[in-house]
């Protein structure tokens, strides 16, 4: 691996006399030997299909080197407690400037996280109130939920307080030796029911509901207490007790499957009585600006409380309030006024939490950064992606150099200059297709300027229904008692601006139904360990062949078993926990990354070790297993858009639009059901959205029903079924503003979406 430099000398320009970064050599995962340069203060886009290498150019070599030479300018102190970055696979890197990455990450589950706090808005509204509220309670900490000053006593500024329901943790009419317990772990003759039947303070042959008083509270909420078990002295504690330190004390994510499905069926989680869920103390809430408390003006749309703010003047906090009203009118503009400062970080999704990451930038003071965003688009009506361009213009137009990777043709359409990848995915991909104006690009021969002018057509005739899944009294989040027939057996579409309603629709009343399944961008929940061969269930089969083949058995063919490296136990990296200092993966150096034992490196089918195998693409693997489930397995993962996904890749490493994918390809060897996909072109090139469109016709024309939640206009205009929910975001949404076919929405109705559909399908 050589090494990235930055420039010394004069600074690159191009021929246009504009400076350049220059990128020369760049070989990052799939890349092969890219150079180009890019125009700096200019907007530049990166397009090419999934795959192609367009974020191991602009995340894994421009951004990562720019934050890595950072770091390098503090002190040794402060970076042992940052992760440690390797230099990019680069021949040279010159003229870069700091680099602000703005992506789709969640933005956390922390339960104190909010969007107030997340964008500083919560700040600078208790800062007024410490100045303007009435009664005067003090400082701005006398109305945080985070410090112990303003936080209510009973939830401890949580907002929520859980109570465990004991009869989802035993059957009274049981006694412990009729298996009483019903908690996961506590089965009888097992190491923890022992120690309870054996603990002396209740009969073990006795049934709960006879126990007395005391025997009930030893048994549900008995300190830790040591007691004789057999030959030894073990620890007993109630059930309850053990419970909430065993379980309810982790984290709900590192849970196995089935211990967090007893936590959310045995755990159940209420506003708290004392606050109301506002988080707050009794003071904090009895302040008051014009009749309003800060939890009144955080539950707020944040459009109302724009207004609200607006109207308050005090010389005294003139430039702060000046400066809310800045912050919440770009969160207004940006679309995302809907939301509520008190609306928790984690329930954002991917495009609203880059969105919210964007507004931080919009007002600062810095010039001549990189920006790098990811799908800004992701999640945006075109009505929204208007106004997203307009905000990447307003940073280009403060001297920022401005990297969006991105499909959609409106911001292709706005870009200075076009960085064009591919010409296919994984192996396939990583050239450099086209570097230039728009223009060009659309005169290129390249993929995405054959499909930039391409539009979806509409349907020259609509599939009849076959039924339909009725909704009625709606009124989930800012729904109005919302009543309609989402029709069977076709592809129907629901569409709407951000807010306007559309998934607490479709994901709060049909999703749960019998035969409904959902596939969404959501994480998978796994290991490190888990990759698109053992989430689709395709290594069963490949181990099967391996092991028939060599006359062993499948247990040495998987990296969790008897054939896994003992020095990585199987994951091909060693992970070193550095105490206070941030981990550190290496590869193993026993197996190279390989992750199997040398033994199980020699065992070949057809030429090829299971390293190597699970190192293969979709599409090469599908060309080496013939026949048999693996290949009916691969042959979904081509269908759905994933040929270049190597079988043994980490799944953390999938945007969400290829979890979305995956999760489909799983469902789609069920039995006929109803399918519901939610953005499903997220992350799609133009030329793939028509292979998407084939595969939900494949899906509809076997029996099943498809409902889409979508904003592209090619896969309205391509659906048996329109039902738009509007006309606005938040309290101006949840309403159906339109159910027909996309002819007839076009023909008569005057919403966005019919609006930008004309615009499309005419253009």
């Amino acid at each position: 691996m050589t090494t990235a430099t930055t420039a010394t000398a004069a600074a690159p320009t191009a021929a246009d006399g504009h400076q350049v970064i220059q990128v020369r050599g760049a070989r990052e995962n799939n890349l092969v030997d890219v150079s180009v340069d890019i125009p700096k203060r200019r907007l530049t886009v990166f397009t090419g299909v999934s795959g192609s290498g367009k974020s191991s150019l602009v995340f894994g070599t421009i951004a990562a080197e720019s934050q890595r030479m950072i770091n390098e300018t503090y002190t040794a102190f402060i970076q042992s407690f940052m992760p440690s970055q390797s230099r990019p696979d680069v021949d040279a890197l010159h003229n870069l400037s700091a680099a602000i990455v703005v992506d789709q990450e969640r933005m956390g589950a922390n339960s104190r996280s909010t969007v107030g706090t997340a964008t500083d808005a919560s700040t600078m509204l208790r800062i007024v109130f410490s100045r303007l509220g009435t009664p005067h309670i003090g400082t701005s900490t006398a109305f945080s939920f985070n410090t112990p000053d303003g936080m209510c006593p009973r939830c401890e500024g949580i907002g929520q307080v859980s109570d465990i329901d004991v009869d989802q943790l035993v059957d009274r009419e049981l006694s412990l030796n009729e298996g009483a317990i019903t908690v996961p772990g506590f089965a009888v003759d097992s190491w923890y029911w022992q120690v309870m039947a054996n603990s002396g303070f209740f009969s073990p042959d006795k049934k709960l509901k006879e126990f007395t008083e005391q025997e009930w509270a030893d048994f549900l909420h008995r300190p830790a207490v040591k007691v004789k078990v057999g030959s030894g002295n073990q620890t007993y504690e109630g059930l309850i007790t053990k419970i909430q330190r065993t379980y309810l004390s982790k984290d709900r994510e590192s849970m196995q499957s089935h211990i967090r499905a007893f936590v959310d069926r045995a755990v159940v989680f209420a506003d708290c009585p004392e606050c109301g869920g506002s988080r707050l103390g009794p003071a904090a809430l009895s302040s008051r600006i014009d009749g309003l408390n800060i939890a009144d003006c955080s539950a707020m749309q944040i459009s109302d409380l724009a207004e609200f703010i607006g109207k308050i003047e005090d010389p005294g906090v003139a430039p702060l309030l000046a400066n809310l009203r800045g912050l919440l009118d770009s969160l207004v503009e940006i679309g995302l006024g809907y939301l509520s400062l008190d609306r928790p970080a984690g329930t954002l999704s991917g495009g609203e939490a880059q969105r919210v990451k964007m507004v931080r930038h919009l007002g600062s003071s810095l010039t001549d950064v990189t920006y790098v965003f990811d799908e800004p688009t992701t999640g945006l009506h075109p009505h929204d992606i208007r106004r997203m361009n307009d905000l990447l213009l307003r940073l280009r137009d403060k001297g920022n150099t401005v990297l969006v990777v991105e499909h959609k043709p409106e911001v292709i359409a706005i870009a200075d200059h076009v960085v064009d990848l591919g010409p296919g995915a994984g192996t396939a991909g990583g050239h450099l297709c086209y570097s230039g104006d728009v223009a060009g690009l659309r005169a290129s021969d390249t993929l995405t300027g054959r499909h930039l002018g391409h539009r979806a057509r509409l349907r020259e005739q609509v599939r009849k229904p076959r039924g339909a899944l009725s909704i009625k009294g709606a009124d989930l989040h800012n729904l109005k008692d919302v009543q309609v027939d989402v029709p069977l057996g076709v592809l129907a579409v629901v569409t709407g601006v951000a807010g306007s309603g559309k998934s607490s629709l479709i994901h709060g009343y049909l999703a749960g139904r019998d035969g409904v399944v959902v596939a969404d961008q959501s994480p998978i929940r796994g290991s490190r360990r888990s990759n698109p061969a053992t989430y689709t269930g395709l290594l069963n089969p490949v181990r099967t062949a391996f092991a028939k083949a060599n006359g062993v058995k499948p247990a040495l063919f998987s990296a969790n078993s008897e054939g896994a490296c003992p020095n990585c136990n199987g994951l091909g990296l060693v992970y070193t926990d550095l105490a206070m200092m941030a981990g550190v993966a290496s590869v193993c150096e026993e197996c190279e990354g390989k992750r199997f034992t040398p033994e199980v490196l020699t065992y070949r089918l057809r030429g090829r070790n299971i390293s190597e195998v699970l190192d293969m693409p979709v599409e090469e693997a599908h060309a080496f297993f013939p026949t048999g489930q693996a290949r009916a397995i691969l042959g979904r993962l081509l269908d759905v858009g994933l040929p270049y996904l190597r079988l043994g890749q980490p799944l953390n490493t999938l945007s969400g639009g290829e979890r979305q994918r995956l999760k489909l390809a799983i469902n789609m060897a069920e039995k006929a059901s109803t399918y519901i996909l939610d953005e499903p072109t997220t992350g799609l090139h133009l030329a793939d959205v028509d292979k998407l469109l084939a595969l939900l016709d494949r899906l509809v024309e076997n029996g099943n029903s498809v409902i889409v939640i979508e904003h592209h206009q090619a896969v309205m205009a391509h659906a048996d079924w329109l039902i738009d929910i509007g006309p606005g975001g938040g309290h101006d949404g949840g309403r159906v503003v339109f159910e027909g076919t996309p002819a007839t929405l076009m023909a008569e109705a005057d919403t966005l979406t019919a609006r930008h559909l004309r615009e499309y399908v005419g253009s």
